[in-house]
């Protein structure tokens, strides 16, 4: 795997780029990795001496793999996103799986994720419980982000009144919005 280490207002030391490699490594008995999986982690230290590490890993087959946490302690973030990441890959195995069997295909993701002894036995049902339907009304941006504040959602979605692309606003973590641009 290709790591890609970086601190803000924080030094990275050898120690805490060892113990972050080693715990990501963990993954490998769940994904089959080569030397183009990229792993990206964010880690950062704030004023209130509090600490926010992100883990993104980046496999073939466009699968993407990413969790945060917020804690105060660097050490405790990483064992925590490893426990976040472990969860999604068994929960994303168990899934595709189940879907790849029933389209008589199994071996077509055992390549991407093995067979592990703690595979997930229970599965999630994706269950559509509602469906709306309505026209796009074409806006621009901040009168998006307006409609959605009004409704009280964090996303909206709405036809960009000069191009007439579909977009979607949506409220981060962090309070700010995001712009995200259908092609």
């Amino acid at each position: 795997m290709k790591y890609n280490i970086r601190g803000e207002n924080i030094e990275i030391t050898p120690a805490i780029r060892e113990y972050a490699e080693k715990k990501i490594d963990r993954l490998e008995r769940y994904l089959e990795v080569n030397e183009n999986t990229k792993v990206n982690i964010n880690m950062r230290t704030f004023h209130d001496h509090t600490a926010k590490v992100e883990v993104t890993i980046l496999l073939n087959h466009h699968l993407v793999l990413r969790a945060e946490e917020h804690t105060s302690d660097m050490y405790e973030a990483i064992d925590l996103i490893i426990e976040k990441l472990e969860r999604q890959v068994r929960k994303h195995k168990t899934k595709v799986n189940r879907k790849f069997r029933e389209n008589g295909k199994e071996e077509q993701f055992a390549a991407v994720l093995p067979d592990s002894t703690d595979a997930v036995q229970e599965e999630d049902t994706l269950e559509v419980v509602r469906t709306k339907q309505f026209n796009l009304k074409p806006m621009d941006v901040e009168e998006a982000i307006l409609q959605m504040d009004l409704i009280g959602h964090k996303f909206f979605v709405f036809a960009d009144g000069e191009s007439d692309e579909t977009q979607i606003v949506y409220k981060r973590n962090d309070g700010k919005y995001g712009l995200i641009q259908v092609n």
